[in-house]
């Protein structure tokens, strides 16, 4: 192949990888989005303790009612709201009869996936207005005449108005905060890393394992003042206490620490991995399992590491550290630490191959630069064709005619 044939490769292999990069992110970022929907999400149901058979009737009758969209749970009052706190359900139906007729109130907690919690919300808010209706036909319906007067329900009555609930409440930054701080820890750390990669490509920098530590540490502390630096800023009422900070701690060290392995390791093709994994965090984390294709919640949402982070800060945020979300997380960043700090200080054969070469060379910068030695050993591969700039003083004695002391024949 000639010279115009390799550059017309060139110019086609460089159209083919602008497509290619198109179908990644489109599969990892977009296909994520659009084929989104909620299927199976876990909603509850409940009664009060001592309900009456016609309230539990009802109850029975929304959850048997709720299509492929919602998976409902009925349970009593007190065990939906504790299934609400542990996250196994995105929001609650609490159905009531009181003095002054039913109730219906949708109850959600901020503490949950805010995604999850919409959905939950729009679809409890439907289901209660139409169970409200039910109700307090039914209950003008059963009581007549007096009895209904007594009971404070009339035939025909306007049916309650549904009320909304929510434990843990938050706000706009409690809510979406999380999310953004997992991804700014996830660049914070990859561009540190990437930085100290290109600089030992370079031959720079020749960095042992004491500085790869020092920079792991460096690059943990600097992030996490960041991004706490921005929750503070965001939301100056959040409670940032210690636990907060720690987590954001090992959070950054974490993600700074797989990255750099794996940019050790591999060099700057790591990038074309650690890189798109960037373009997860808002399509794939920010999800919930029960909206996402089964293809993505299987080859994606299942191990993306911004799930666990952001799932876990959330909590802490709010005030419910004892969830099961916080400590998945802590088992799966400490985990990931664990194992990027292997690869950190796990040692190499061609980290030995540079730091021989590197005192091979500095010996013999040493020895050629030993005074009192006469005997410059040099090694010389050809002549050089440039001009010396170094003066030589040459005295050459001048050439003259001898005098004359006779006469040749």
């Amino acid at each position: 192949m000639g010279t115009r044939g390799r550059q017309q490769a060139i110019v086609a292999g460089t159209a083919v990888v602008g497509a290619l990069v198109a179908i990644v992110l489109g599969f990892l970022t977009f296909g994520a989005q659009t084929t989104a929907g909620p299927q199976a999400v876990p909603v509850a149901v409940t009664t009060p303790e001592q309900a009456p058979p016609q309230l539990a009737a009802v109850a029975e009758r929304v959850a048997g009612a709720g299509g492929d969209m919602l998976d409902w749970h009925v349970a009593e009052q007190a065990a939906g709201r504790a299934m609400l706190e542990d996250q196994d359900v995105y929001g609650v139906l609490e159905l009531g009869m009181g003095p002054e007729g039913p109730s219906v109130t949708v109850v959600t907690s901020g503490a949950v996936n805010p995604t999850g919690t919409q959905v939950a919300e729009q679809a409890l808010t439907a289901a209660g207005g139409q169970v409200a209706a039910a109700m307090a036909q039914q209950a003008g319906a059963q009581a007549g005449g007096e009895q209904a007067g007594e009971a404070g329900a009339q035939p025909g009555m306007a049916p309650p108005q549904v009320a909304s609930e929510t434990i843990h409440p938050t706000g706009t930054t409690g809510r979406v905060a999380p999310l953004g701080i997992s991804a700014l820890a996830w660049i914070g750390g990859l561009v540190g890393s990437a930085a100290l990669a290109v600089q030992v490509r370079r031959g720079v920098l020749r960095v042992g394992v004491g500085a790869r530590l020092v920079h792991l540490v460096l690059t943990g502390t600097l992030v996490t003042g960041v991004l706490v630096g921005f929750l503070a800023l965001w939301d100056s009422s959040l409670v940032l206490d210690w636990s907060v900070v720690g987590f954001l701690a090992l959070t950054a060290t974490a993600f700074a620490s797989v990255q750099g392995m794996l940019l050790r390791w591999l060099g700057i093709p790591a990038m074309a991995v650690l890189g798109p994994l960037y373009l997860l965090a808002p399509s794939v984390a920010a999800q919930v399992p029960e909206m996402l294709d089964s293809a993505y919640r299987t080859l994606l949402w299942s191990w993306t590491p911004f799930r666990f982070s952001t799932e876990g800060l959330r909590s802490l945020i709010v005030g419910t550290p004892d969830t099961a979300h916080v400590s998945t997380a802590l088992w799966v960043l400490g985990g990931m630490l664990v194992v990027g700090l292997i690869g950190l200080l796990w040692p190499r054969a061609a980290d030995s191959a540079d730091a021989a070469e590197s005192a091979d060379s500095a010996g013999a910068t040493c020895r050629s630069d030993q005074p009192g030695r006469r005997l410059n050993r040099t090694r010389r591969t050809g002549l050089s064709t440039l001009v010396s700039t170094r003066q030589i003083d040459c005295h050459v004695p001048s050439a003259s005619r001898p005098s004359s002391t006779g006469t040749v024949a």
